[in-house]
């Protein structure tokens, strides 16, 4: 299932969610002082902005995203700047919140002619583990898994908010060959109401709930896959020591299929860590994000800064290795480039795709914000081809070779 871009008719249907639940869950105090330190730059700096470098600035000075973009996404993206940088994570939470995703997606399809979702999916609450299941066929085991933690900075985000962009991927792998594609996506406990190692461990043992479910020699056909901060729980889960001193037996049992992570969150205080004129992040309310989520632990550990780790990528890789996909233009750019520097000088097999002018988490973005379908798909198609041309798709490949 792959609905249509956003429109401004969803713009205003999300707005009309939000204000209820931001009332809810933040109060009207504190949406009082919100509103009033939004609408100067609503009314003022954002269409000066916008006329300024669109209109008066020559092409060769834009930035490389305002310069390929149309003025509906530079308008998003510029909002969303502002807010990352100016909004405290206790509003921010409440827009990638459950309540307001889930109803904003029963209302993209509605608009899109589905009364009911073509797609299953439930959530999943067992043996400390939350998540959402989405798959093409309930009543038989999946040939491959996508194990996704969302982004969100460990302070934002869930699993709903990404229900849209993961169940278009999924539709990706059916139409790609695979017979009956799943998803699992982690719900962990967002800061503060928790710190390290608690969505370290809700990650190992979402892996964990997995395997289990499938039995033994399931996790060869398990993707694990992430976003940003979910990208860091990921490999965060694959250099853990525990899992490297085991006996090869063992790994060769417990080993996932691959790894896709997407602008992963490699050094979480860094000076690598550099704002650009054209991404959404901001240096700083990422390092804040980064020290609350770390607690009292130290942000220079290997295994909760997994950019800094230079010895235990071939170990810790996926039976096809790491497949990383990043903006140019992102704050993460640096640490990126360092950390997959360091993973092939580990000998660790890794695969880079670096969009031009592209901004943190693109592919997603993409997903809602292109403007034609082929941007729309582009992200998506370079994931699933990475899985299709790994062993995990063998099967696939020989029966589409035999037909």
């Amino acid at each position: 299932m792959i609905l249509g871009p956003i429109s401004l008719l969803d713009c205003l249907a999300f707005v009309i969610i939000l204000i209820p639940q931001l009332l809810y869950q933040a109060g009207i105090f504190s949406l009082v002082l919100v509103i009033a330190k939004v609408i100067p730059f609503l009314i003022f700096r954002l269409p000066f902005q916008l006329i300024r470098e669109r209109s008066y600035t020559n092409k060769s000075q834009q930035s490389p995203f305002t310069r390929n973009a149309t003025l509906f996404q530079d308008l998003v993206i510029r909002c969303v700047r502002y807010a990352f940088a100016n909004i405290p994570a206790s509003i921010g939470r409440v827009f990638f919140s459950k309540w307001v995703a889930y109803p904003f997606f029963r209302f993209r399809l509605l608009r899109h002619g589905y009364l009911h979702c073509p797609m299953y999916y439930r959530e999943i609450i067992r043996r400390g583990v939350r998540g959402l299941w989405i798959v093409d066929n309930p009543n038989s085991d999946p040939d491959i898994v996508i194990y996704y933690a969302h982004g969100g900075g460990f302070s934002m985000g869930s699993a709903y908010f990404y229900i849209e962009f993961l169940m278009a991927w999924a539709t990706r792998l059916k139409e790609s060959g695979f017979d009956n594609p799943a998803v699992f996506a982690l719900e962990y406990t967002l800061v503060p109401d928790a710190q390290w190692p608690t969505q370290f461990n809700e990650t190992r043992s979402g892996y964990t709930f997995l395997q289990d479910a499938f039995g033994d020699g399931s996790a060869a056909k398990i993707c694990v896959s992430g976003d940003s901060a979910g990208a860091t729980l990921i490999l965060s889960m694959l250099l853990q020591p525990g899992h490297l001193e085991q006996d090869p037996h063992f790994q060769a049992l417990h080993k996932p299929g691959l790894a896709i992570l997407m602008s992963p969150w490699t050094h979480l205080v860094s000076s690598l860590n550099q704002n650009t004129p054209s991404d959404y992040l901001d240096r700083e309310s990422l390092h804040l994000y980064a020290k609350q989520y770390a607690g009292t632990s130290t942000t220079t550990d290997e295994v909760i800064s997994p950019g800094l780790s230079t010895g235990r990528w071939k170990h810790a890789s996926p039976i096809n290795g790491y497949r990383i996909v990043y903006g140019s233009e992102e704050v993460f750019e640096p640490g990126i480039h360092q950390m997959i520097k360091n993973m092939k000088t580990n000998g660790a097999a890794v695969k880079e795709h670096e969009h031009k002018a592209g901004i943190h988490a693109w592919p997603v973005v993409n997903l809602f914000l292109g403007a034609s379908r082929e941007e729309r798909m582009s992200g998506l198609d370079i994931i699933t081809e990475y899985i299709m041309a790994s062993s995990m798709a063998s099967k696939v490949v020989k029966a589409s070779k035999e037909t």
